[in-house]
């Protein structure tokens, strides 16, 4: 991790320090100053060998990438870019995007791009390699094209590279790079331009993340069909479509998962102390004879019956 300030050298010198400064880390690229006389920058940089995490703050400039800098030094990664603060448009393949606060994009260091960011802008910049994204994107990326970030399956990609941020002194690399191929999986969810709620590979996409996003909330009572798609920024109709395809429903994907982790509860020496009463509201359940009708209904016994039969092995 390494911070660094324009305020390192004398005003007259900062914009060749900036452009410096930023290409020790980006290929080639091209600066274009508002003002040269005291221009004002920093940068906080999280980075391993997978990874990069750059939030930059700076007067006004525009980026640029020409086809001949793209020939020269190649770089087919992508910048997810999110705005924090201010205004900044991005211009690629044809496209023009005005980025505020609540909104992100994906540009491509692959193709030429403009990028004018405004005095009073902030923003996160996670670099992610190519691999990443075109094979689950099936190389149909999103370029230029204004992402929603306020809510659903956006704000929570939002908020984990905003947290990524936060605890960078406190993360390994593993640990950086684990949660940056998360924001990467989701941002592939999100991002996915053929999203019509009856195409197979989309389908296939939700049911992983229902599974995984129901494996992860099952103890809440509160989860439903319609919080779980509400939550990952999909319709209901979606949900149920791909959970159809597979022979169940998000009602029954919700009890298989709270059964399940009622019988690894059993099966603890550390959870002996619990009721069976603690066990059902621990894990979802309405009430201790809910969980044991469901449990009996999945499993041939109750609760309390498969408990005695372990301790008896």
């Amino acid at each position: 991790m390494e911070s660094r300030t324009t305020g390192e050298v004398h005003p007259r010198e900062r914009t060749h320090f900036w452009s410096e400064h930023i290409g020790s880390y980006e290929p080639r690229m091209g600066y274009r100053y508002a003002r040269t006389d005291n221009f004002r920058g920093e940068t906080v940089r999280q980075y391993t060998g997978a990874y990069q995490l750059v939030r930059v703050r700076s007067d006004e400039i525009e980026y640029s990438r020409t086809a001949r800098q793209v020939r020269e030094d190649p770089d087919e990664g992508y910048r997810l870019l999110l705005p924090l603060t201010g205004e900044i448009v991005v211009r690629q393949s044809d496209r023009e995007t005005r980025l505020t606060p609540g909104t992100g994009t994906l540009v491509s260091f692959g193709a030429p791009f403009e990028c004018l960011q405004d005095a009073s802008a902030q923003a996160f910049v996670l670099t992610i390699p190519a691999r990443e994204l075109d094979g689950p994107l099936n190389r149909r990326s999103p370029l230029a094209t204004s992402l929603d970030l306020s809510s659903g399956l956006g704000r929570v990609v939002s908020s984990m590279v905003s947290d990524l941020h936060a605890e960078r002194d406190d993360l390994t690399d593993l640990q950086f790079d684990a949660v940056a191929d998360r924001v990467v999986e989701l941002l592939c969810l999100f991002a996915a331009s053929d999203d019509r709620p009856d195409a197979p590979g989309h389908l296939t996409d939700v049911e992983t993340m229902v599974r995984r996003f129901v494996r992860e909330h099952a103890a809440d009572p509160a989860l439903t069909g319609t919080s779980m798609a509400r939550t990952l920024g999909w319709s209901l109709r979606q949900v149920q479509l791909a959970l159809q395809r597979v022979g169940t429903t998000p009602r029954d994907l919700i009890r298989e998962e709270r059964l399940r982790l009622v019988r690894e509860r059993l099966r603890c020496g550390d959870c002996e102390h619990l009721t069976i009463t603690d066990l059902a509201y621990a894990s979802g359940f309405s009430s201790a004879s809910a969980l044991s009708t469901a449990f009996r209904q999945r499993f041939g016994v109750s609760p309390r019956e498969m408990r005695h039969a372990g301790r008896r092995a």
